[in-house]
């Protein structure tokens, strides 16, 4: 997905899969809490609707709990799909065996203050990349992709193409061909020594 999104949309941080071969995609909603603070999180979850994929953070990304066990079992009720926290989430295991995927920045028990309201479904920049409300957000065990809502037709379409054609190119390389002369690069490497 990401190279039919022109190698961009890639929220370029590093997440802890806690569901490892989980892959998703659906509907971004965007959650800015307060600095240390996850009131905003049960805002979310009221107004989450199935096929979400609720992203959020803090003004700075901290080892401050915004996600545990009880607020993730809320998530699978509201039809929450994935969870992206730029922060900690504690209960990692019960999460993990409640089955909701979720990708975080940390594990750590401390937990979040209650106090102060931030922004729901507004922008929000996450790892060089903006995330609007609507976005399409897929996760895997590679990472975080947002895709613009604008462009999700077109670049599912090119990425359906290209999975297409690596089917192909994979059934190629069993047969004992090489991606360094499938793709050209024998000509390219031994014409430049």
């Amino acid at each position: 997905m990401f190279e039919a999104a022109g190698r961009t949309g890639l929220v370029d941080l590093d997440f802890i899969a806690h569901i490892p071969e989980a892959k998703v995609a659906g509907r971004a909603r965007t959650v800015l809490c307060g600095q240390d603070d996850n009131l905003m999180v049960p805002a979310a979850i009221a107004r989450a609707e199935p096929g979400d994929v609720l992203v959020m953070r803090m003004p700075e990304s901290r080892p401050i709990s915004l996600l545990g066990e009880l607020l993730a079992t809320q998530c699978l009720a509201r039809g929450v799909v994935a969870v992206v926290v730029d922060a900690a989430i504690r209960d990692a295991v019960a999460i993990r065996e409640l089955g909701l995927p979720v990708w975080s920045r940390f594990v750590r028990a401390r937990s979040a203050a209650k106090k102060i309201i931030g922004k729901l479904d507004e922008p929000l920049e996450l790892g060089g990349t903006t995330i609007a409300f609507g976005d399409l957000i897929v996760v895997d065990g590679d990472g975080v992709l947002a895709v613009p809502a604008a462009s999700v037709a077109e670049i599912v379409a090119r990425a359906a193409e290209r999975d297409a054609a690596e089917v192909v190119k994979r059934e190629r390389y069993r047969r004992g061909e090489l991606s360094y002369d499938l793709d050209g690069l024998r000509a390219l490497i031994e014409g430049a020594l």
